[in-house]
């Protein structure tokens, strides 16, 4: 499979990696035409401002909303998510609006506040290892989107969704890229497999 990663900024290299000691072509989305060509897209974490105007000012977010529109699977991390958000609870900034949950930036908090944890994700046997850096949650989850995986807010709010699913779209507030586990990426590969 041609996996594309949204090369604008952030930790994309990191995804292209995993994608390719799984067997598969991982290429940097930069423009339309190399959008055009991939079957699957990752859109990595870093800073999802920043992101959404990159991919403004390149002319991606139409042609990104129309590749998922009919059918392409993508994969949302940390700030990945929030870009594939419908809104956040601050300020607006550029979202492509095609995951129906609505996302609270940094909501664990600081740099360093960081932290890792072991979540049982639906569909997964083992737990997963994820790393949260200044992770986001998602505060408000729409009816089509499944719940895979959760984490407790460390202060005492509850649980809050961090892995959700939408038809073909899957988002995690951590980032699956900096362990060794690629069970996520391998679920993204059979999702453009299937189509």
């Amino acid at each position: 499979m041609k996996v594309g990663t949204l090369a604008l900024q952030g930790d994309f290299r990191e995804h292209l990696a995993v994608v390719e000691g799984l067997g598969h072509d991982g290429f940097e989305i930069r423009t339309p035409d190399e959008l055009a060509r991939v079957d699957a897209l990752i859109i990595p974490g870093g800073e999802s401002t920043t992101i959404g105007r990159l991919a403004t000012i390149y002319g991606l977010m139409d042609p990104i909303r129309e590749r998922i529109a009919a059918g392409m699977p993508v994969l949302g991390t940390c700030a990945g998510m929030i870009f594939l958000a419908s809104g956040t609870t601050g300020v607006d900034q550029p979202q492509l609006g095609v995951l129906d949950v609505i996302v609270e930036r940094n909501a664990f908090g600081r740099q360093v506040e960081s932290f890792e944890a072991d979540l049982r994700v639906v569909g997964l046997a083992e737990p997963m290892r994820a790393v949260f850096i200044r992770a986001p949650w998602i505060a408000k989850v729409g009816g089509d989107v499944e719940v895979l995986a959760t984490v407790v807010d460390p202060g005492g709010g509850g649980d809050h969704p961090v892995v959700v699913r939408q038809d073909r779209i899957l988002a995690t507030s951590f980032h699956p890229e900096l362990t060794d586990d690629d069970r996520l990426h391998a679920i993204l590969i059979d999702l453009a497999e299937e189509r």
